[in-house]
């Protein structure tokens, strides 16, 4: 057998593809941060721009709506709609005015947010960004030009431009906004960088598609060679695929333990198939000699009192050998049964009426045991089954109730009837069949009372399979109360 070229288990192949694909995102990952941070730098400068016009604005626009003598009292209102007019042009931008005094932290005169994304209107001052706000209106106080600072974070930049408003030194505008810096200039490279390494992760993606197309190829391989020699179970080649020929081997190794321990198996089940053969032909002759023996020898004592007898003896005698021959016909009639195959001619039966002829028919049998016979539910309505036959086997159930039901017990004949099958039951209050014994009972021979054949329950069964179903005994519904059932279920 040729030996396939050896190659990289396929787990292995798929941790190697994985790899290449994790270097290739961190590779991404380092040029999106590369590209983030040299264009942080130009979102920050177009920031400060932007906060440094819109401080200007609100400084020049105040100095031209109020008088224009120098110690003036500040007009607070004012501030506010300027602040609000100038502000609400500019998105994410804030800001007020601010006099210089003797404490450390001045007084914030007006302040505004026009473009604030929350609930109400915000008037006041962001705390988080004071220090920053006061150390730029500080220095513009000292210096008096206008100036911006700015604080970088993980997330964002916060930038502040303050400004003296013109004719009033001691009187200063400040704005505040912040800034996420977008791809900028640089995103039309990061864009390329992205395309090849997507190009690279799809060329990874068509190899690993290669890899496992190979793979289901061999795996169909195995499928149609185990498809084709179902019936002879060949073994299969192996197909190079070290995961895929472990497979294989496995099942070439089963294949020859199992055809190994089929051959035993033909030859154990030819030779107990002979033995049982034998068995049950002696066990079949010991039974019939048995059941016909005892009725001869009965009839031989009957016929030689006889005899010997007077005219009256002779006629008792007579009728006990009629009675003991009625006895062999039944065994063999019962053995014919189960040796010929039945024949059923099923057509619409009425079931009420016909459950209520088979009282009527076993009514005077169980008057002489002294127990009630009697109709429990009877569904109206025909239903299709062969009427001769089943009402042999019912009368056979019938019987073996009186028979094993006490003096004043009652056996209660009732049917069901569903979509899908027909149960007639047989219900007696007697001492029961235990769990062990209820499938032994259906066999040939198996009797429980002394005047039973012991075929009658084997003729049930027969008859109830001849019809496609079953019959099978049960314990009595009632926990507390002894008894048996006996069902017959036929579709």
């Amino acid at each position: 057998m040729q030996v396939a070229p050896r190659r990289l288990s396929f787990a292995s192949q798929l941790a190697v593809f994985w790899a290449l694909v994790a270097v290739m995102c961190a590779v991404l990952i380092g040029l999106v941060w590369f590209m983030a941070q040299a264009n942080g730098g130009r979102q920050i400068d177009l920031a400060r721009a932007q906060s440094l016009a819109g401080c200007e604005a609100v400084a020049s626009r105040y100095d031209v709506s109020v008088d224009a003598t120098a110690d003036a009292p500040p007009n607070i209102d004012l501030m506010h709609a300027i602040l609000d007019v100038v502000l609400a042009q500019m998105q994410g931008v804030e800001g007020g005015f601010w006099i210089a005094s003797a404490n450390a932290r001045g007084t914030f005169t007006a302040y505004a947010f026009p473009t604030y994304r929350g609930s109400g209107i915000k008037r006041d001052v962001p705390e988080a960004e004071t220090p920053l706000i006061l150390r730029t209106l500080r220095q513009v106080a000292s210096t008096h030009a206008a100036t911006t600072e700015f604080v970088v974070s993980d997330e964002d930049a916060v930038i502040v431009a303050a400004c003296e408003v013109p004719h009033r030194p001691a009187l200063l505008a400040w704005t505040l906004t912040r800034t996420h810096p977008p791809l900028g200039p640089y995103g039309r490279p990061l864009v390329t960088g992205l395309a090849v390494l997507l190009a690279v992760i799809v060329a990874i993606a068509i190899a690993l598609g290669i890899v496992l197309r190979r793979w289901r190829a061999n795996l169909a391989h195995i499928g149609e060679s185990l498809a084709r020699n179902a019936g002879t179970l060949q073994p299969i080649a192996p197909t190079g695929e070290p995961d895929l020929d472990k497979i294989v081997a496995a099942f070439n190794s089963h294949l020859t333990r199992t055809t190994a321990l089929q051959q035993e198996a033909g030859e154990l089940n030819a030779r107990l198939a002979h033995a049982e053969r034998f068995a049950m032909l002696g066990q079949l002759a010991a039974q019939v000699a048995h059941e016909i023996r005892n009725p001869i020898g009965a009839m031989r004592l009957k016929a030689e009192n006889a005899l010997a007898g007077e005219p009256e003896r002779r006629e008792r005698a007579l009728s006990a050998i009629l009675e003991q021959i009625e006895r062999v016909e039944s065994q063999l009639s019962g053995l014919l049964v189960l040796t010929q195959p039945i024949r059923i001619d099923a057509h619409d039966v009425p079931l009420a009426a016909w459950l209520a002829e088979r009282i009527e028919v076993n009514r005077d049998a169980a008057q002489r045991a002294g127990v009630t016979l009697e109709v429990g539910a009877a569904p109206q309505g025909p239903a299709r089954f062969d009427a001769q036959q089943l009402a042999r086997s019912l009368d056979n159930l019938l019987l073996n109730a009186i028979r094993h039901a006490p003096h004043g017990g009652r056996v209660t004949l009732s049917a069901t009837r569903s979509a899908e099958s027909l149960k007639i039951e047989v219900a007696d209050n007697g001492p029961g069949v235990p769990a062990a014994e209820r499938e032994r009972i259906f066999e040939p021979f198996v009797t429980g009372h002394a005047l039973g054949s012991g075929l009658g329950l084997a003729v049930v069964r027969e008859i109830a399979a001849a019809h496609g179903g079953r019959a099978y005994c049960a314990a009595s519904g009632d926990e507390n109360e002894p008894g048996a059932r006996f069902i017959i279920e036929i579709p």
